[in-house]
């Protein structure tokens, strides 16, 4: 998938954050310990700094969701976060986004903290961690 691919689909599936370009895809994808799960019809991206993973978005098509895709690409991002040094890992996600906040309690995310506005007024973020050690007992 190239960066105007990865920026269509997250079109599809982002109105508000704003979804990212390709430009920006592309800049993230540069980083250090930045990666790139793939799935038909989804992906995820993430990094590792430290140890320290952070998932930075996962976008579905929506014809795809409710199969099991979503659930599959946060396993890989906890095998890509071990696979590279990281204990733990870290994701934001809106407080009003159930279906998000439902996949990442059943893999095992708990809440951390909280962002007032972090994606607009009346908008909060909840800050979800992972301990990856614990990621592989659970499944």
């Amino acid at each position: 998938m190239t960066p105007d691919d990865l920026a269509a689909l997250h079109a599809r599936c982002f109105t508000a954050p704003p979804p990212w370009s390709a430009a920006a895809f592309a800049d993230i994808l540069s980083l250090p310990g930045a990666f790139l799960i793939l799935q038909p019809g989804g992906f995820l991206v993430g990094r590792v700094v430290a140890d320290e993973a952070e998932l930075l978005t996962l976008a579905v098509a929506p014809e795809a969701r409710r199969h099991g895709l979503g659930r599959a690409l946060c396993e890989g991002f906890a095998a890509a976060g071990r696979a590279n040094g990281a204990a733990s890992a870290f994701l934001e996600v809106a407080e009003d986004n159930a279906p998000a906040r439902a996949l990442y309690a059943a893999a095992g995310w708990r809440e951390a903290g909280r962002r007032r506005g972090y994606y607009g007024p009346g908008r909060d973020a909840m800050i979800l961690r992972l301990d990856l050690s614990l990621a592989e007992d659970s499944r």
